[in-house]
């Protein structure tokens, strides 16, 4: 009698550690998989157009990782390196992702769709997970200060340096959860900019 309980109890205290173990590992993967990224606000709602022509909102987004920032195609300063950026982000991850990217302009009367479809193309966007978005000045203006905070302003006719220098504007990329919140802002012209912005994403990508 007594050999068989002190099997048994060998038995419970060996489930009681297998149980143990296993909540363990399941807190250890949790902790890894939860992005440690502080959460700056909610993406309020929009809808814009692609470069394809096709409307764009908040709520195709939804459910998905997403980095925007704001260009103008006449740009001719940090514009198409901060495309080439976003452009190496796109190669980064597998398209099978819940990842999207966004562009958005700041010169909405000049950028329409085909003009944004031709300047995508020379960066080889995916139109399925790259959008470049125009609209109205008001709803563009709307998205980029109000939500994404990517602040720009049109420059005075004196103010400009050549024919082309339109817009003050950011050149920070921001990074937006599956639920709609920004949790991340990168200078993109920083050294450096790739790796952080990248390991942030996979981070994202891990959360519920």
């Amino acid at each position: 009698m007594k050999k068989r309980s002190w099997h048994l109890q060998l038995f419970v205290w060996g489930m009681l550690g297998c149980v143990l173990l296993v909540i363990g590992t399941l807190f250890v993967r949790s902790q890894i998989h939860r992005s440690n990224l502080p959460v700056y606000g909610p993406i309020q709602p929009f809808t814009l157009t692609n470069q394809l022509g096709r409307p764009v909102s908040s709520g195709d987004l939804a459910g998905n990782v997403w980095v925007a920032d704001i260009i103008f195609t006449r740009c001719g300063g940090p514009c198409p390196k901060m495309t080439e950026e976003m452009s190496k982000l796109q190669r980064a991850f597998a398209p099978a992702e819940p990842l999207r990217f966004v562009t958005l302009t700041t010169d909405p009367e000049f950028d329409t769709a085909p003009i944004m479809k031709s300047y995508s193309e020379r960066f080889q966007a995916d139109a399925n997970r790259w959008f470049f978005l125009t609209g109205s000045k008001a709803a563009i203006k709307d998205v980029a200060a109000s939500s994404l905070k990517l602040g720009t302003q049109e420059k005075e006719q004196a103010d400009r340096e050549t024919e082309n220098d339109l817009f003050i504007h950011s050149t920070l990329f921001v990074l937006i959860d599956k639920a709609g919140k920004m949790r991340g802002i990168y200078e993109s012209l920083e050294p450096g900019f790739q790796e952080k912005v990248q390991a942030d994403i996979q981070g994202l990508l891990q959360e519920d």
